[in-house]
């Protein structure tokens, strides 16, 4: 669990990441999953964009992957997802 002081950090190194990912009308799946927890491994803070053709949720997507990926959901604007989840071999990000 990240308190504010970590989320307001994390969502400061952020601010400058392209979404790597984007999440379709055909919503969150297995694959998608498995893609982002292998690209948190190696990253640590990445960037999710919801299209506009996906009519769910935002809320309950950003969820869905946080929790499929093992990860923190550090924010959510609109439509785009910062997910978090601190890397076993690659740990670059030193949190306050």
């Amino acid at each position: 669990m990240l308190t504010g002081k970590q989320k307001r950090y994390l969502r400061s190194l952020a601010h400058h990441l392209q979404p790597i990912f984007q999440v379709g009308k055909g919503g969150t799946n297995d694959q998608v999953i498995r893609h982002i927890t292998e690209a948190l491994e190696r990253r640590e803070l990445i960037k999710v964009s919801i299209l506009n053709n996906n009519l769910d949720d935002p809320q309950e997507i950003a969820s869905e992957l946080a929790e499929g990926a093992g990860a923190e959901l550090v924010q959510l604007i609109g439509r785009t997802i910062v997910l978090y989840k601190e890397s076993r071999e690659y740990k670059q990000i030193e949190l306050p």
